[in-house]
C-alpha cells in the first residue's frame, strides 16, 4: 500500500491502476500496477527522484507501521539504487560532480544487460563522491516516502485493511483512498536540495 499512496501523492508519477497482495512471480509478495498515460522518452530529475520515492514506499510503510524494515523491499531497493546511480554517473544530475558522464550506458544484448567490465576512468576521490551522492539520493527519497506516509498514516492503515479484506484494490477503490490523502503544501524537494 505504501508504493501506491506515495505514487498518488507525488507529481509526475504514473497513475496507480491496481494494488494486490496476491503473490505474483518468484519473490513478489504482491504488486502495485502503474500504467503510464503517455509514452515517455525523457524523464526529468524530479520525476526520477519521485520514482525512487515510490519504489521505497513499501519499505517506508514498514518503517512507519513497525518501526523497522524487512527484506521484503530488496528488489525495490535495487531498482531505486539503479536509478540513483544513473542520475549520478550517467545523467550528470549532481551539481557537485558536474555535467560529466562517469560511466557510459552498458550494452544491451537480447533485451538484457551485458556485464561490461572496463577499468574506471576516474579516481578514488570521484568514486567516493559518487558513492556519497547515490547514498544521499536514496536517503532523501526514503525520507520523502516516509514523511508522505507518516502524514497519511490513517489512509495507509485503511488501505491495508481493505487489502486484507479484498486482496486487490482497483481504480475506484484507490480513487476513494486518494481523496483522503493529505498532500504536503510545501514544494516537493528536488533530488539535490
Amino acid at each position: 500500500m505504501g508504493h501506491a499512496l506515495v505514487a498518488m501523492v507525488l507529481p509526475g508519477t504514473d497513475p496507480v491502476q491496481k494494488v494486490s497482495i496476491i503473490p505474483r512471480g518468484i519473490g513478489a509478495l504482491g504488486y502495485t500496477m502503474q500504467r503510464p498515460i503517455e509514452d515517455r522518452f525523457l524523464m526529468s530529475q524530479s520525476e526520477l527522484f519521485n520514482r525512487m520515492a515510490v519504489l521505497l514506499g513499501g519499505r517506508a510503510a514498514e518503517s512507519v507501521v513497525y518501526g523497522e524494515v524487512s527484506t521484503g523491499a530488496a528488489d525495490d531497493l535495487t531498482r531505486a539504487t539503479d536509478i540513483a546511480r544513473n542520475m549520478v554517473v550517467r545523467f550528470g544530475m549532481v551539481p557537485a560532480l558536474g555535467q560529466v558522464v562517469y560511466e557510459p550506458e552498458t550494452a544491451s544484448y537480447l533485451g538484457g544487460q551485458v556485464p561490461n567490465w572496463r577499468p574506471r576512468a576516474y579516481g578514488n576521490e570521484a568514486a567516493d563522491a559518487i558513492d556519497g551522492a547515490v547514498k544521499g539520493l536514496i536517503e532523501k527519497a526514503f525520507e520523502l516516502a516516509h514523511a508522505t506516509l507518516e502524514r497519511n498514516r490513517s489512509v495507509l492503515e485503511t488501505g491495508a485493511h481493505q487489502l486484507l479484506d479484498h486482496e486487490t484494490l482497483g481504480t475506484e477503490d484507490l480513487a476513494k483512498l486518494g481523496a483522503a490523502l493529505v498532500r504536503d503544501p510545501k514544494p516537493v524537494p528536488t533530488a539535490m536540495s
